[in-house]
């Protein structure tokens, strides 16, 4: 796997958007496959909602070794765009806005995306690992829809679509106004761009190479996307795996709606992705949050790639 620029009209691109002071966006390459991590910003999110099921003495001395804040985490938000075979692929789109939250520093994607130099009338398909606000919210901005193909197919498990007809809340701990921001996200998302999904029961081939995965756990249908050319191969996980899921893959999100079933299905992927050494790309690990994953007695070691240019 190469970490060079490799998509013409990005690596040409060079400058930062308005009022940034660098570009937040970093391109490399799956064998023939152009990828480009894009960061949405950050989601500010109270500490304890990393891990709800641990003692908080103990969940406050993670913190402080990874030098974190006790009370607030900085959730790092990244997008990723792949292009093969001809098809501009989105995975994920982002938080987009929401300002009852009050989130003004995450919602970036669109004009990081322009920034980049990718048109949304480019992007032949969008693969959602799941239907949280943060996953979904950049197509909802105004006008983004109108730019948008009106070919443009949009790829959910059909798990994922019948989780949010009416979504069980009951075994998350999402802090205060989530849960309703969340649902009033998704429904909106259905009834705007109904017409576009294409949903898929457990896997889907989306264009050559790129493949989406359902793994559930964190939501039911919650996806996975596998990259494979060459040799060359790259997982984008989504929200399987969190900076604490490494050291502690059995503590709790709180937006993990089957945890159990969520930390089974991280440490299974994190096993598998150790044992053939495959990068790891994935939504809340810091920026570009590219990395290999290294087992570490019971627990696992994240080891961040080198950036090499």
């Amino acid at each position: 796997m190469s970490t060079h620029m490799s998509l013409d009209d990005i690596s040409h691109s060079g400058r930062p958007g308005p009022d940034e002071l660098v570009p937040s966006r970093y391109a490399l390459k799956v064998g023939e496959i152009d990828v480009l991590i894009v960061s949405d910003g950050i989601l500010p999110i109270p500490s304890q909602t990393m891990a709800y099921n641990v003692d908080p003495a103990v969940r406050a001395a993670w913190l402080e070794d990874e030098f974190l804040s006790p009370e607030m985490l900085e959730w790092p938000l990244n997008v990723v765009v792949v292009r093969s075979g001809g098809q501009t692929i989105l995975v994920d789109a982002g938080l987009g806005a929401d300002p009852d939250l009050h989130l003004p520093r995450a919602g970036q994607l669109i004009h990081r995306l322009e920034a980049a130099g990718i048109d949304l009338a480019s992007v032949t398909d969008v693969v959602l690992t799941h239907m949280h606000m943060d996953h979904i919210g950049g197509l909802l901005v105004d006008g983004v829809k109108e730019r948008l193909r009106p070919d443009l197919r949009i790829h959910v498990a059909a798990a994922e679509l019948k989780f949010w007809e009416s979504p069980d809340f009951s075994r998350v701990s999402m802090p205060q106004g989530f849960p309703d921001a969340l649902r009033r996200a998704a429904k909106r998302f259905v009834q705007d761009y109904r017409s576009q999904l294409r949903t898929f029961e457990d896997e889907h081939e989306v264009a050559p190479g790129v493949v989406v995965r359902r793994t559930g756990g964190h939501t039911p249908g919650h996806s996975v996307v596998r990259l494979a050319s060459g040799g060359d191969r790259l997982t984008f996980a989504g929200d399987l795996v969190f900076q604490v899921g490494f050291d502690h893959p059995d503590w709790h999100n709180g937006f993990e709606h089957d945890p159990e079933e969520a930390a089974r299905v991280r440490v299974s992927l994190m096993r598998e992705l150790a044992a053939n050494r495959e990068p790891l790309v994935a939504t809340h690990l810091p920026f570009p949050s590219l990395c290999h994953v290294a087992v570490d007695g019971d627990a696992f070691r994240c080891v961040p790639a080198v950036w090499d240019y």
